[in-house]
């Protein structure tokens, strides 16, 4: 018993199973090893096959195992011999019992059909009495059944002559009484006899009830055709058609003929219906809502009225239903290119899907609503683009203006009122927009509600897209950039040779007031109202990205300011160029007065301050006075070089001293003449005035100059010292480029001997006071 202990159960179970299943088993080669086995391909195994072999095993066990192993495999074999002897003595235990059960089955069969043949015998005797008692009331009977069937037979014939005569009286009735489908049915049945005797026996029969059918096929005819009738009478008008053997396909295509010119007419209609949102005068938009759904509706009923006259039209119905979506879309396209309300626009869209709704009960295989879809998206993405489109237009109208109202003058007024009117255009009509794409999202349709996360989209995708548009348009206005073929329409309100400065003074507040202000009201509504979508997909990233616009925008609010400065600085470089290239400066007269070049140049700037100071706003307050800085050593009144230079008569001592002054350059300190524009109107004008006087200087280093050009140029900036004091922001620099106007000419001059100060003064306050009283008068 320790030995069999040491065996699992389950090992047990198994080898019970094997060893059960190999004695049962109907094939008793399936577990055989093939004879001609190698010996060295057996196993310890093999001892549960048919094919087992006592030596070949003993001696496979002796090669693999030692005798304590041996010993082992005794004991387990000797426990598992005892087992098998246990299990088939079970086994034949068992079937004893299945045998035992099985013979008593069979003794209580043998007892219980003792008496079955007796009753058997006894039912026999009783069926052969019932059947020849039978055979004898046949026999009896025969000769009148065959008496009574041949009077049925000539009744029968007797009664279906009766009914060929009394058929024409009977088809004028049911033509009466307008009961046609008994008319049909009386008819038809009459045709087989009409063929075999219609020509001889019923001939006269046959002709009136010929007559008689045409005249209800006429009515028949008529009944499918009118609409008056129901769909049910309609189609039983064509069965009785069919049935008569009329030709129905022509009536099929007359009824579709009819079908394509009401959808023809009904869609002619829809197209002259005003928008919802205008004034239809007395009129009121329920009632034109209220034709168009009854005509649609009439049109469904013809459709379900064909399609249950014809079986087989779902295919041609089908397609006639599919150009009802096309054509109202083709319809919307139209209005969409006009500046369309988003409620004119949810309005059409709501009546397209109420018809489409309304079509699909009639026959949902035509597939209408994917049709529907497919076409609103592409018309809802038209609307988007159409809206950004005219926003587009309505800022380059209020940008355009500036060309038309300044043509030939500037206002600071002007321009202020274009300025607010093209802020006015970008925020209110950004908000605007907005509001028509927001309606399009809180509407109740079941035609925008699928589309939702497509509209985020497209509007998000639209404001990034209209913002580089509205770059690109101003870069136009401003000449910075030559139209391509789709911007020309946009470019046709300013020319690019007349492009004035105060437009691109606008402009470039413009793109500041985009950046600051229009960009961050619009992400805030966007987030509020725009958000989710998705339908990009994140590996396209997102589709508005305010800081991408406000980088672009910034980059281009300098780059106009920097266009404006230039602008200006070439006319006044126009000037400049007229004044030192027309005198001939080595044949120069004495000085006697400043000359009116100064004035010129003293009025272009003033314009250019108040147009500046118009648009721009003012900056912090930091002047750079002469004192803040030791950067220029040339002025009259402050280097004492200049001086002692200014007294002395001999030109041999005026050159050393212009030596001198080069000297004391090269020890003072540097000083940084041109920084950063900003948008101030101290910055922007401090560049003005810096790029004028470093052209004057270019322009006095192209001539040549006697002592008299030198003077009227020494004359000329002193004065521009004295009335640009106060102009620009940063003085110092002003002042040392004044100064480096007079080293150049000095550079330039033959005889470099400057005027007295006295003489410089004496004419300047004439000059001061000449226009003191000239400006009351002006």
């Amino acid at each position: 018993m320790g030995v069999d202990d040491e065996v699992p159960i389950d090992d047990k179970a198994k080898r019970m199973r094997d060893l059960l299943s190999s004695f049962y088993s109907p094939d008793p080669n399936s577990t055989s090893v093939p004879p001609n086995t190698s010996s060295r391909f057996a196993t310890l195994d093999t001892i549960n096959t048919t094919a087992f072999d006592a030596d070949q095993y003993m001696n496979l066990l002796v090669q693999k195992s030692n005798l304590e192993g041996m010993l082992q495999r005794h004991v387990e074999m000797a426990a598992e011999i005892k087992n098998l002897d246990t299990d088939l003595q079970m086994l034949v235990y068992e079937n004893y019992n299945k045998f035992v059960s099985a013979t008593d089955t069979i003794k209580r069969m043998k007892n219980n059909i003792v008496g079955m043949e007796t009753n058997m015998e006894q039912l026999l005797e009783k069926i052969m009495s019932v059947q020849s008692k039978s055979d004898g009331v046949n026999t009896s009977l025969f000769e009148k059944r065959e008496h009574i069937e041949k009077l049925h037979r000539t009744r029968n014939l007797l009664r279906k002559v009766q009914f060929i005569y009394d058929l024409p009286a009977r088809l004028a009735k049911c033509i009466k009484s307008e009961a046609y489908a008994d008319a049909v049915k009386y008819y038809t049945g009459a045709i087989p006899i009409f063929k075999a005797y219609g020509d001889s026996s019923f001939q006269d029969c046959k002709r009136d009830s010929e007559e008689a059918i045409a005249v209800i096929t006429t009515h028949l005819q008529g009944k499918v055709f009118s609409d008056s009738e129901s769909i049910q009478a309609r189609a039983e008008a064509v069965m009785l058609l069919k049935q008569l053997n009329f030709p129905v396909d022509n009536l099929k295509v007359q009824l579709f003929e009819n079908l394509e010119q009401f959808l023809a007419d009904l869609h002619l209609e829809s197209k002259e219906l005003p928008p919802a949102s205008a004034d239809q005068g007395n009129l009121p938009e329920s009632a034109t809502s209220a034709a168009h759904e009854a005509s649609i509706r009439e049109f469904s009923e013809a459709v379900r009225a064909y399609r249950v006259i014809f079986h087989d039209s779902e295919q041609q119905l089908s397609r006639l239903e599919q150009n009802i979506p096309k054509m109202h879309f083709e319809a919307t396209q139209q209005h969409i290119k006009k500046q369309l309300a988003s409620s004119d626009f949810v309005a059409m869209l709501r009546i397209i899907w109420t018809d489409v709704l309304l079509m699909d009960g009639v026959l949902p295989e035509a597939g209408l609503r994917d049709i529907t879809m497919e076409a609103a998206h592409v018309a809802v993405k038209q609307y988007v683009a159409s809206r950004f489109s005219h926003l587009l237009l309505d800022i380059s109208g209020a940008v355009v203006k500036v060309g038309n109202q300044m043509e030939g003058i500037e206002e600071e007024n002007s321009l202020q009122a274009t300025l607010e009117a093209s802020k006015k255009a970008v925020v209110q009509g950004s908000m605007d927009v907005l509001q028509d794409f927001r309606q399009l999202l809180d509407e109740n349709l079941e035609l925008l509600s699928k589309l939702r996360d497509l509209i985020i989209d497209w509007v998000q995708e639209g404001f990034q897209d209209f913002f580089r548009k509205l770059n690109d348009h101003f870069l136009l206005l401003s000449g910075k950039k030559y139209p391509a073929g789709q911007d020309l329409s946009f470019h046709e309100g300013i020319q690019r040779d007349k492009i004035l400065p105060g437009l691109v003074l606008v402009l470039a507040q413009l793109s500041v007031f985009v950046e600051q202000n229009a960009i961050p009201r619009i992400t805030e509504e966007i987030a509020s109202s725009f958000s989710g979508g998705g339908s990009r997909g994140y590996e396209n990233g997102p589709a508005f990205v305010p800081a991408e616009i406000c980088r672009t925008f910034r980059a281009a609010g300098e780059k106009f300011l920097q266009h404006y400065i230039n602008m200006r600085t070439q006319k006044i470089s126009v000037v400049l160029n007229k004044r030192f290239t027309t005198p001939n400066w080595v044949k120069h007269k004495e000085p006697r007065e400043v000359h009116m070049f100064v004035d010129l140049l003293l009025q272009e700037l003033d314009s250019i301050i108040k147009e500046v100071k118009s648009m721009l706003p003012e900056g912090i307050q930091h002047k750079h006075r002469r004192s803040d800085s030791s950067g220029s050593t040339i002025s009259s009144r402050s280097n004492p070089l200049r001086d002692d230079r200014m007294v002395r008569s001999n030109t041999q001592q005026a050159r050393s001293q212009l030596l001198e002054s080069h000297l004391a350059k090269l020890f003072k300190q540097k000083m940084e003449i041109f920084t950063k524009v900003e948008h101030t109107q101290e910055s922007v004008i401090t560049t003005i005035v810096k790029l004028c006087l470093k052209s004057l200087q270019e322009f006095v280093r192209l001539q040549t100059f006697n002592r008299s050009g030198f003077q009227q140029i020494q004359l000329d900036i002193h004065f521009l010292k004295t009335t640009l004091k106060d102009t620009a922001d940063d003085e110092a620099a002003v002042d040392f480029l004044l100064d480096e106007v007079i080293v150049a000419a000095a550079e330039r001059c033959l005889d470099p001997i400057p005027l007295e100060p006295s003489i410089l003064d004496r004419l300047t306050q004439a000059k001061l006071a000449k226009a003191q009283e000239q400006s009351p008068t002006s």
